[in-house]
């Protein structure tokens, strides 16, 4: 992995590099898959580093895996959205100064809350598949009353298609892409996030 500057990692954003090099040092350790499972599981509600850095890491190392990985990260991701939605439902006057603003915004969250008033389970399952903050529609849903198995459904199908496309990708290509990941991982990993950034702006224009 490619060395950052020391600037580099004194800048605005050098909190958030060191997360990302946590969350992907555990693609070298013994315990890999468990840490997969937690952090898709815990950036289901509040971490802000999505799976995918890690899931990317994973199957890059050992390809033949790589369903494997996709598998553990969708069961931990959808049932991190269904804690996500106990912490709305039951403790939302407790945790909202928590949430607002240090997991997202008042602005997205009452977005997401208009969103819920005209399809519930449509909104999900977009914020489930794409880089949309899946975070802000689990504990929404809780606020908001969602049903509980609209999320549970519209998270099943959606978490799964996208760690699956991730990982299917390495499994099929397996050899011919790893050296290519390997060079560019840095690029790859940083990009995710930036996905993750531009999610909370997208979030304001969806209908």
């Amino acid at each position: 992995m490619s060395e950052v500057s020391p600037r580099a990692r004194t800048g605005p954003s050098a909190w958030l590099r060191r997360l990302y090099e946590w969350t992907v040092s555990w693609a070298e350790r013994s315990g890999g898959a468990w840490a997969l499972f937690w952090i898709a599981f815990a950036e289901s509600s509040v971490f802000p580093v999505p799976p995918d850095v890690l899931l990317l890491a994973l199957s890059v190392g050992a390809p033949r895996r790589a369903l494997f990985f996709a598998l553990v990260c969708s069961v931990g991701s959808v049932l991190g959205g269904m804690f996500g939605y106990a912490l709305g439902y039951g403790a939302w006057q407790a945790g909202k100064g928590f949430f607002i603003p240090y997991v997202f915004s008042q602005e997205a969250f009452d977005r997401v809350a208009a969103l819920y008033e005209q399809n519930a389970f449509w909104a999900i399952l977009t914020a489930a598949f794409t880089p949309i903050p899946y975070k802000v529609f689990t504990v929404a849903a809780g606020v908001c009353e969602v049903s509980f198995w609209t999320l549970v459904v519209a998270s099943a199908v959606g978490r799964p298609a996208r760690f699956f496309l991730v990982g299917g990708a390495i499994y099929l290509l397996g050899p011919q892409v790893k050296g290519w990941i390997e060079k560019y991982f840095d690029w790859l990993a940083w990009g995710v996030l930036v996905l993750g950034v531009a999610g909370f702006v997208a979030l304001k224009y969806l209908r």
